[in-house]
């Protein structure tokens, strides 16, 4: 599978928009499907967003459905989640993951799925 690597976080006020990507080193990354999380201070790690290896199917959590939306460019080896009108709550460490659990399939909501992840981004968004 090799590493995934996630850029775009940053410091944004309410409202605002940014798009983090999760580029992969390996060719087995377009075989797997994706998984974004994230994790705020004090709180649990939870399922943001995920999309199956095609990118033809993709599904949300219901606090960021509307607002952000994901996708790949296997050419690429990169998944990107694109956040629009961004909420102090969406403030946390957003982290992509995959595995080989997840090889031609569709993406699942539980991280025990997902057996490869980065290092995290960090979103804060001020109100």
């Amino acid at each position: 599978q090799g590493k995934l690597v996630e850029t775009g976080g940053g410091l944004v006020q309410a409202g605002d928009s940014l798009r983090l990507s999760c580029a992969a080193s390996g060719s087995t990354f377009t075989r797997y499907a994706v998984g974004w999380f994230r994790q705020a201070p004090g709180k649990e790690r939870e399922f943001v967003a995920g999309i199956n290896w095609t990118g033809g199917s993709s599904g949300y959590a219901d606090s960021v459905k509307g607002r952000f939306t994901i996708s790949r460019d296997n050419a690429k080896n990169t998944v990107y989640l694109q956040m629009n009108s961004l909420k102090p709550e969406d403030t946390a460490v957003y982290y992509c993951a995959s595995g080989p659990k997840l090889q031609f399939g569709r993406y699942r909501d539980d991280s025990e799925s997902y057996s490869t992840w980065g290092q995290g981004t960090q979103v804060t968004v001020s109100s």
